[in-house]
């Protein structure tokens, strides 16, 4: 895929994800901030009886990658059990979004994955 479309994409997880939004009762929930750009995410999953995340939620503000990124988290983690959302990598997430990240942007585009990471119980093994 070229530059121009997952730059569409971007722009399109951040101006509407299916995402975006609470939990009435969420299992497991976390809120992280990016200092350095402002940005902030609060995510909250609930999973069913087999440890699958059933729906996952973020509310938050901040620049198009670090919403974007967080929405298209949100929709590949979402059926998948809490063990394999815990597997995935920093480098799996910079692959989703699909385009260059300067290291300033590669903590925008990483906030995401960081609360992820944050909500799921450490005690549930990669």
């Amino acid at each position: 895929m070229d530059d121009v479309l997952y730059r569409e994409e971007i722009l399109d997880h951040y101006r509407s994800s299916s995402h975006r939004g609470r939990l009435e009762c969420p299992d497991y929930c976390a809120e992280l901030d990016n200092p350095l750009c402002g940005d902030h995410i609060h995510m909250e999953l609930q999973t069913d009886s087999e440890g699958r995340i059933k729906t996952i939620r973020f509310d938050g503000h901040g620049c198009a990658i670090s919403q974007a990124a967080t929405s298209m988290l949100a929709e590949e983690v979402e059926g998948m059990t809490l063990q394999q959302a815990r597997k995935i990598s920093s480098e799996d997430v910079v692959k989703l979004i699909g385009v260059p990240l300067t290291p300033t942007r590669m903590k925008c585009g990483l906030l995401g994955w960081r609360t992820l990471q944050h909500a799921i119980p450490s005690d549930i093994e990669a």
